[in-house]
């Protein structure tokens, strides 16, 4: 809706103009209403608008002194005059100060929609055009960039929200258009060699390799998208919907890059393509899965062929169900009826199976700020998998990871909630734009909802809600001061279900409505944000 400030000294004419229109239907709102210029400026001063229809003879500001305040200080405003005088200075006055029309009374009721509706269109084709020129600005920020990778682990680390919810963040990091695409992704890291004495270990090298993978991705032009998954901080990810050629070739010339400047050889997995946002999850899995099957042969590029997942979907569930509810004995009885059925069908099933279920539980203890030992953590050192040559060894090995994440962070009782509440919220920090529940939250990290509650108000010092608002108000402010997104865009991208609720909420703590925030960040009394109302 755009607003409209009606001008008249006669009471009766503005009440005439006010019902000649279906203002709804046109998108626009009659927001307020002055008896001469100087009253209109005064509301001006107080109020937004985007249209005004104004009367020339006037007391005390008459309709030239009014135009030409008006394009002086207001110069964006479309002005339509509505005079009973056909008189040459007013016209010229009206022209000077671009008033968009110059009508006779008694205006007509189609003459003034006709004007109102061409007013309309223009400012249509100017928001457009902004909302186009900010999303060019908020693509080329830094922040779309880190949110867009937040969205590429998300799709393939986490529970997958609702259709429309996928569909609609997809378009916004421009991935829409990947939904049909038969994809693949790549797994890339530097391998732990233990033949040599080196100064520079693959450790020392995380920075520039990642720095190295970004500019590869970067230069793809779109081609590949680059995302890191902090549970493996050695390694980078790749996804692209490109050809096999385009593939081999992007592959061949990463491995050149970080050969020449590191003095490493990557090791590069591919996995297998899939189709459809829902399924990248999987495709994911086997570019891993690929990447840890590479140490046995000594090659550096591990092709995609027989990668898919060999625990189901429904099974790792159970597991993780098992462990989070601290059941051992179903645990390992689970465990070893998978590895015994894997290891009679083949050595390759059974590594692929171990890998798969270390990978199930790393993500758990990373979750629940567990760190694992350096020998602990196959993705570091993959070469162990193979002296997992019997059954009991590969389930000692698992078994051992389970009950370190079961017993939790090696503290007392209260340092342990503390720890606790310390992952919760950097959860919320890393998920905000998400819709996120208590209850949720809680059974994530295995607590009775309840005690949970109690517990993060106590610990974090507010509540849930209160901490979420916080954290998605935080970075509903950064948007308003970094970019020129519209609010329904900000509230979007920041976990709020509508930009009303946003901006209800965002008064209530600053005090001030979040376009009035953006007015006065232009002034030179910018208020604290940081010291919101409650």
């Amino acid at each position: 809706m755009y607003s409209v400030l009606i001008v008249d000294d006669e009471p009766e004419i503005r009440l005439g103009l006010k019902l000649k229109v279906d203002w709804e239907r046109l998108g626009l709102n009659v927001a307020g209403e002055a008896g001469n210029g100087a009253e209109a400026m005064e509301w001006l001063s107080q109020h937004p608008a985007d249209v005004i229809i104004t009367d020339m003879n006037m007391p005390v500001m008459n309709g030239v002194s009014f135009l030409e305040a008006c394009y002086e200080q207001y110069p964006a405003l479309r002005l339509i005059v509505i005079t009973g005088y056909e008189d040459f200075q007013y016209a010229k006055a009206a022209i000077r100060n671009q008033a968009r029309n110059y009508l006779l009374k008694p205006v007509t009721q189609d003459e003034l929609t006709e004007t109102l509706g061409k007013i309309v269109q223009e400012l249509d084709g100017l928001r457009n055009e902004r909302d186009q020129q900010a999303m060019m600005q908020w693509r080329l920020s830094q922040y779309y960039k880190e949110m867009k990778e937040h969205f590429l682990v998300h799709l393939v680390k986490e529970e997958v929200e609702r259709e429309s919810v996928l569909r609609e963040r997809a378009k916004w990091f421009q991935l829409d258009a990947w939904e049909s695409r038969q994809v693949r992704f790549v797994t890339s890291g530097l391998i732990e060699r233990h033949t040599t004495q080196q100064e520079r270990s693959p450790d020392k090298l995380r920075l520039p390799f990642e720095m190295l993978c970004r500019e590869a991705a970067e230069n793809s032009k779109g081609l590949f998208h680059v995302f890191r998954d902090a549970n493996y901080a050695g390694l980078m990810h790749f996804v692209t919907a490109t050809e096999e050629g385009e593939l081999e070739s992007f592959i061949q010339n990463l491995r050149h890059a970080v050969t020449e400047h590191l003095g490493y050889e990557p090791a590069i997995g591919t996995g297998q393509t899939v189709t459809g946002l829902r399924q990248w999850k999987d495709g994911y899995l086997s570019a891993l899965l690929a990447w840890n099957l590479k140490g046995n042969d000594g090659s550096n590029v591990i092709q995609h062929g027989a990668m898919e997942a060999v625990l189901s979907e429904e099974t790792t569930k159970v597991l993780q169900r098992y462990v989070t509810r601290g059941d051992l004995v179903a645990f390992e009885q689970a465990v070893y009826k998978e590895l015994s059925a894997s290891f009679a069908a083949s050595q390759a099933r059974f590594v692929k199976l171990i890998f798969q279920l270390y990978l199930m539980l790393d993500t758990m203890a990373f979750t629940a700020g567990i760190a694992l030992e350096s020998s602990e953590q196959l993705w570091l050192r993959p070469e162990q998998v193979w002296g997992f040559d019997t059954t009991a060894k590969a389930q000692q090995f698992l078994n051992k990871l389970a009950v370190k994440i079961m017993a939790g962070p090696e503290k007392d009782s209260l340092d342990a909630d503390h720890s606790m509440i310390q992952a919760a919220e950097q959860f919320i920090q890393d998920n905000y734009m998400y819709d996120l529940n208590l209850t949720m939250l809680a059974e994530r990290f295995n607590y009775n909802s309840s005690y949970f509650s109690e517990m993060f108000k106590a610990k974090a010092g507010k509540t849930f809600i209160q901490y979420i608002t916080d954290v998605r108000m935080a970075k509903a402010v950064q948007l308003l001061e970094e970019t020129m997104l519209s609010l329904w865009d900000i509230a979007e991208l920041t976990g709020f279900s509508n930009a009303s609720y946003f901006s209800s909420k965002f008064k209530r703590m600053y005090g001030v409505s979040p376009s009035d925030y953006r007015v006065r960040l232009k002034s030179p009394e910018k208020f604290d944000n940081q010291q919101p109302k409650k």
